[in-house]
């Protein structure tokens, strides 16, 4: 056996602590001798002390021991009781096998008490079952005197005592038993129908009811909400679905709403394209719509459950059933007037305070999150479409201005003045005013119709100036036939010269940017052509008169002091006082193109008919004729208010000094100054100019010509040619001025 210290080594462990704390205690109370006279003391207290442990260790060891034992004496108990137990539920056991064999017979009990059940349940029922149909022949009545809700209750039970049956059938399988139970119900159907009839018969009269009689109205929203609810609570057990469920009676009353509201209106009849009948058609929707909207606002949403939303499904329902309804609209041939009403209605009055913005509606109808109306693709379609219809009346327009402005040409009297007296005629105004009304008439719709229609202006302007020119082409034409037809030719020239100038100052202002008045590139290329076309025209007016007096340049009469100069600036100066009918832009053009037109003719009229000189006195008088006519051209010019420094004449005092140079040898560097200051004289023309010298050897010329190929000239930029338009003609036998052998 192992020592007592070996089975509990804690025991021991505890023993030497507790002898060491006794020992350092004893050491620190006794270290010095005089503390021993109370180790009596300590002893006793000591003593005590343990007496008191010891006591209260006894009284726990006692009552832990109490305990244990009354546990033992619990657990015999128990086990006694759990074999007593054993041996009874054994018992039991035995009891119920002898038992089983009189168990099976009450299943048949069972059955008979669940058959006695459904008996007792089908008995119970067994009256309403009769009545039925009396009560079918009540619910009639009830629908014939707009009873509605005391009708719907008594379909409601007829309606849950068939479910019930049905249900019950199904469960057990019985499903060849139901149709007798739906023929014996088979007028449900036809008073369900009756009644949604009704139902839908006051849903599409809910407008006017809710004003009229608004009880009406509520009680078929009852109905409805009903009806939804059973819907809901079948669906929801899913186990059995009667026929005819679910009934979806609330989504029938949106679709008959919406069905009433796109009824007769939205399907009108055929447009009239010519836009009264169209104005008149969008005016009543504008109406109705309005008027309707309201109601809905301020009654209907008032009679239906809030989660109906009925304001809102109203207002999105008008607004599809508009945006098809335009759609259609649109598919008809419609003319300018009917696309203008149809734009400015759908994108204009449509989001106005007349009509989806009307003080009456908001805030709660908001139709900012619905689609637009017309979709952009719609809107840049139609657009297009009216600009091309706009574009064919501005032609017609235009052709027919343009037919009229041609016949006065040919009358009998000149055009008419403005108050400064400039000729003019109404060409200007009434094409700008009819542009500008169609361009200020777009801006009512959107800026990119404002632009279209604005380019489209100026391409029709464009084609009307082309038109315009050929229209002068051809009245000019008239005119070289006979000259006193058109009799005013040159003051209806002079009046288009001014109308096309109005026609380039108004062109800018037709631009919507005020910002951005700059005409197009292509546009005035048109004005200036038709300029051109007029002034040309003009020049070879002019030219018909001089022609007889330049034939006669040069020669005997005109060298020695003839008049034929002076007869020139008698008809510069008459068509000069018809050129004064021009604003003064035109006025200094035609000078200057006048004055060209003459300096041009002289000089050809001495290059062409060339003469020579055989001797120095010849050459001189020669010079000075050419010095006195230069200098009467320059005076008359310059008088009619054509600066010096704008005149072609100075040519010829250039080439008069050609002419008057005595030494030959110098013409080298004369020739190269003239042909630096008018770079499109060539050699024939400085060749000619030689013979007319007729003193200048084969050597100078030879040093002339070689000088001229060592130095070719560029034309310069806004260079007026002058010498480029005069043909050199063959060399022929020269005039000579007196008898003598010629040069």
């Amino acid at each position: 056996a192992s020592s007592p210290d070996e089975e509990w080594p804690e025991a021991e462990k505890a023993e030497k602590l507790a002898r060491g704390a006794a020992l350092k205690w004893a050491s620190g109370v006794f270290y010095r001798p005089e503390k021993l006279e109370g180790l009596g003391h300590y002893r006793r207290r000591e003593t005590h002390r343990n007496s008191s442990i010891q006591s209260r260790l006894k009284s726990t060891v006692q009552s832990y021991l109490e305990g244990v034992s009354a546990g033992l004496e619990q657990l015999r108990s128990a086990a006694q009781e759990v074999q007593s137990v054993c041996q009874d539920l054994g018992a039991a056991r035995w009891a119920l096998l002898d038992s089983a064999d009189h168990f099976q017979g009450l299943q048949q009990m069972r059955e008979l008490m669940e058959e006695h059940v459904q008996l007792a349940s089908v008995v119970q029922v067994l009256p309403q079952i009769f009545s039925v149909h009396e009560v079918f022949s009540h619910i009639l009545q009830l629908l014939h005197g707009q009873h509605l809700l005391e009708a719907h209750v008594e379909l409601m039970v007829v309606e849950q005592l068939r479910d019930d049956i049905l249900s019950q059938l199904h469960l057990r399988g019985l499903s060849s038993a139901q149709a007798t139970v739906l023929s014996y119900f088979s007028g449900l159907q036809e008073l369900n129908e009756s009644l949604a009839k009704q139902l839908w018969d006051i849903v599409g009269s809910s407008l006017r009811l809710v004003h009229e009689d608004p009880v009406l109205f509520v009680t078929a929203v009852r109905i409805i909400e009903r009806e939804e609810k059973i819907d809901d609570t079948l669906l929801l057990e899913a186990t059995f679905l009667p026929p005819g469920r679910p009934k979806g009676w609330r989504q029938k009353f949106f679709q008959v709403l919406q069905d009433t509201i796109t009824g007769g209106r939205f399907h009108a009849p055929h447009m009239d394209a010519e836009g009264p009948g169209l104005a008149k058609h969008l005016a009543a929707l504008q109406k109705d719509i309005v008027s309707e909207l309201r109601v809905v606002k301020d009654l209907m949403v008032q009679c239906v459950p809030a989660h109906y939303n009925i304001l809102s499904v109203c207002t999105a329902t008008y607004h599809q059933a508009l945006t098809s309804h335009l759609q259609e609209i649109l598919r008809e041939d419609l003319d300018k007037q009917g696309l203008f009403l149809l734009l400015e209605w759908a994108l204009r009055v449509y989001h106005s305070p007349e009509m989806m913005g009307h003080p009456d509606l908001l805030p709660e109808v908001d139709v900012s999150a619905l689609d637009p109306l017309m979709s952009p693709e719609l809107v840049d379609q139609t657009e297009r479409r009216y600009v091309m219809k706009v574009k064919a009346s501005v032609f017609e327009w235009m052709q027919r201005t343009l037919e009229v402005e041609f016949k006065e040409w040919f009358r009998e009297e000149e055009p008419e003045t403005d108050h400064q007296g400039f000729f003019q005629s109404a060409l200007p105004a009434i094409v700008m005013q009819m542009l500008n009304e169609n361009i200020q008439v777009a801006s009512l719709i959107t800026d990119s119709l404002q632009q279209k229609i604005y380019n489209m202006a100026l391409e029709e302007l464009e084609a009307f100036l082309g038109r315009l020119r050929e229209a002068l082409v051809q009245c000019g034409k008239e005119h070289q036939q006979d000259r006193a037809v058109p009799k005013y030719y040159i003051s209806y020239l002079l009046a288009m010269l001014n109308n096309n100038l109005a026609l380039s100052k108004s062109v800018s202002s037709l631009h919507p940017d005020t910002a951005c008045r700059e005409v197009p590139a292509s546009l005035q290329a048109a004005l200036d052509r038709m300029q051109k076309k007029a002034t040309q025209l003009l020049l070879e007016e002019l030219l018909l008169d001089l022609q007889p007096l330049c034939l006669q340049l040069p020669s005997r009469k005109w060298l020695f002091g003839s008049q034929l100069v002076g007869s020139i600036c008698e008809v510069i100066d008459k068509y000069a006082k018809d050129f004064s009918r021009v604003r003064k832009p035109l006025f200094t053009l035609l000078l200057a193109e006048s004055e060209l037109l003459v300096a041009s003719q002289y000089l050809r009229a001495l290059l062409q008919r060339k003469m020579v000189c055989k001797s120095q006195e010849e050459r001189g008088q020669l010079c000075h004729r050419l010095l006195q006519d230069a200098t009467q051209l320059r005076e008359l010019f310059c008088g009619l208010g054509l600066d010096q420094s704008q005149q072609s004449l100075e040519a010829v005092f250039a080439l008069r000094e050609l002419i008057c140079l005595k030494d030959p040898a110098l013409l080298s560097l004369e020739v190269l100054g003239f042909i630096t200051k008018y770079p499109d004289v060539s050699d024939e023309h400085i060749s000619t100019l030689l013979d007319i010298r007729g003193d200048v050897s084969k050597e100078v010329r030879h040093v002339v010509l070689e000088m001229m190929a060592q130095h070719p000239q560029v034309l310069p930029e806004g260079y007026r040619p002058i010498f480029s338009t005069i043909l050199v003609p063959v060399p022929e036998l020269p005039f000579c001025l007196r008898k003598g052998k010629c040069a």
